[in-house]
């Protein structure tokens, strides 16, 4: 069989114009007409996809050996013995499908940090139904023991509700950082106090006015007249003086600590990094840490402080010496000088990337921050990453009922850019109204992203190939013609077939006006397509047969009211690499 191949591009999908003619409106319902007679076929080592050479003739796609994989009408049905009676989808998005329909589905998603407020099994409830998609644990915050009961209550819920609520572990870092309270959940700075910082070690009642920290070169390090930033200048201090390990400070931005914060020092307007620059990115502690993460099955971990793609890729490799078995992702923090000098790499090492702003702020000057977060979003998703956008998202809800206006642009903002994901931190661990602080993020993306439907139809974006074979860039060619014929057809739904999640990940990456049913076979996959935008994942048993596979779908997916005859779909697989347009029998 002859190989010359033309890919089927957004920019050469209108080639057969002169063949077919695709409905442009909205009102979309095949088959569509051929108009010419002229057959055009388009060539792939595996398949081929050929235009009609008669009337209402289907759009085919050819293998190897001859038989048919794609038409614009649906598969011929299989024996109701061959269904198998099981899938498994989140139960508040199969409750918005029913009630709202496929457009109304919400396609950011939303990571809720874990903490005393939301750590209980109803309170972890209360948050899958109001959205959350991943359940973050702060290494920096509760025993081993505490994170250990979490990760159960969330299992319990996945299995006894239906959720698919993924897990991810944030390590603490070596960077410098506060000591907890004594028991106390935070301390209140006020403006011209005196505090002391120390490197010496308390028993379990900390002296009035008095924090701990844990790197030793502290007291060294800073001078009189350095500027001091707690949490990323959520409260402010100036050195006033120094005696041995103790180091006297003046606030001069009031604010609350929080234990764990972050520390960072300035000296004539720039950052001072001298010892603490040369610190580990994970720690002896981390190691433990990734260690409990590993044995607990967790789905993502975040290593904080990342510096280079070296201590990815040093942290993938132990992850699988640890566990062949694991299909953890790894997630690097941009939140430091050195990860935006080395932000390309550090992503293509990656599973993901997250904007840790707080601490990102600390490091370079505030007016940087948006167009830093702009790029990252915009490299994650050239290079197909998922991206979170977290820190100070919603910072007054710790305390408030109602966020400010300036907090719901800025999640306006993160939501336009596009990322994948949004993070509450403070306002879900210890804030006194997570669940409000979860609606408002849910709400602001649901109206964002029918803003942007509505007003910026058909976003383009150069999406340069990631692929590292020909079998690769074959799969994102195939992503990018399957959205852009969604768009224009207006169809209901993207139907995407994969056992790894890459093809999910590509059809994401398009960012398609429709949403996307994601099928896998595995549950770990299930959990980890939940962090990329516009996703649905699915868990359900399929074959290498696709026809086979597609009337299951239907047919259990019909059963629970999900979709209904005569729904628009595209589907494509990784299984066969076939793109099928067809209406749902």
């Amino acid at each position: 069989m002859s190989q010359s191949v033309h890919l089927l591009t957004p920019s050469n999908l209108a080639v057969p114009k002169h063949n077919i003619s695709f409905l442009s409106t909205f009102n979309r319902r095949l088959p569509v007409t051929t108009t010419t007679s002229t057959t055009a076929v388009y060539v792939f080592p595996k398949l081929s996809i050929r235009a009609a050479s008669s009337d209402r003739e289907p759009f085919v796609i050819v293998t190897d050996n001859g038989t048919s994989s794609l038409g614009l009408q649906p598969p011929t049905s299989q024996p109701d013995h061959a269904l198998s009676s099981s899938i498994e989808v989140d139960a508040v998005t199969e409750a918005e499908l029913r009630e709202n329909g496929f457009r109304s589905t919400r396609r950011t998603k939303l990571i809720c940090t874990i903490g005393p407020a939301t750590s209980g099994f109803e309170q972890l409830e209360s948050l899958a139904v109001g959205g959350m998609n991943v359940a973050r644990i702060n290494m920096c915050h509760g025993t081993r023991e505490w994170h250990r009961e979490v990760i159960q209550r969330v299992r319990k819920l996945n299995e006894e509700k239906g959720y698919a609520v993924a897990i991810m572990m944030d390590t603490e870092g070596s960077e410098i950082h506060m000591g907890d309270f004594g028991g106390a959940s935070s301390a209140k700075a006020e403006d011209d106090e005196i505090w002391t910082f120390s490197v010496r070690a308390f028993g379990s009642t900390l002296p009035e006015r008095t924090i701990n920290v844990n790197y030793d070169g502290f007291a060294e390090d800073v001078k009189v007249g350095d500027e001091l930033l707690v949490d990323g200048g959520m409260v402010r201090f100036e050195v006033v003086e120094k005696l041995g390990p103790d180091v006297k400070c003046r606030c001069t931005d009031p604010g609350l600590l929080l234990p764990r914060a972050n520390l960072t020092f300035w000296r004539d307007g720039s950052l001072v990094r001298e010892r603490n620059a040369m610190l580990p990115t994970i720690s002896s502690k981390d190691w433990l840490d990734i260690d409990f993460g590993i044995a607990e099955g967790v789905d993502f971990i975040a290593v904080s402080f990342v510096k280079s793609a070296e201590v990815i890729n040093h942290l993938k490799s132990y992850i699988a010496a640890r566990s062949r078995d694991s299909d953890i992702a790894v997630i690097a923090k941009i939140e430091s000088i050195d990860s935006l000098k080395n932000l390309e790499e550090i992503i293509l090492a990656s599973d993901g990337a997250m904007v840790a702003r707080g601490d990102l702020g600390a490091q370079i000057p505030l007016e940087q921050v948006p167009a830093a977060q702009h790029r990252i979003v915009q490299v994650c998703r050239q290079l197909n990453k998922p991206v979170i956008v977290a820190s100070q998202l919603l910072e007054s809800m710790i305390e408030y009922p109602t966020p400010t206006r300036a907090e719901v642009a800025d999640v306006s903002e993160a939501v336009r850019q596009r990322a994948d994901a949004l993070m509450l931190s403070g306002e879900s661990a210890m804030g006194q109204f997570p669940e409000k602080s979860l609606a408002v993020l849910r709400s602001v993306s649901l109206r964002i992203e029918r803003w942007w439907r509505e007003e910026k139809h058909h976003e383009a974006m150069e999406l340069p190939g990631v692929g590292s074979s020909f079998s690769d860039s074959i799969s994102e060619e195939l992503c990018i013609s399957a959205a852009k014929m969604a768009n224009n057809l207006g169809v209901d739904a993207l139907f995407v077939y994969t056992k790894t999640g890459h093809m999910a990940s590509l059809l994401s990456r398009c960012r398609p006006d429709c949403p996307i049913f994601a099928f896998t076979n595995t549950t770990s996959v299930r959990r980890r397509l939940n962090l990329q935008w516009g996703l649905i994942p699915f868990r359900v048993s399929f074959s290498d047969d696709m026809e086979s596979n597609l009337n299951k779908t239907f047919s259990l997916l019909k059963a629970r009211n999900l979709i209904k005859s005569g729904d628009l779909v595209i589907a494509v697989s990784d299984i066969l690499q076939s793109i099928q347009v067809m209406n749902v029998p």
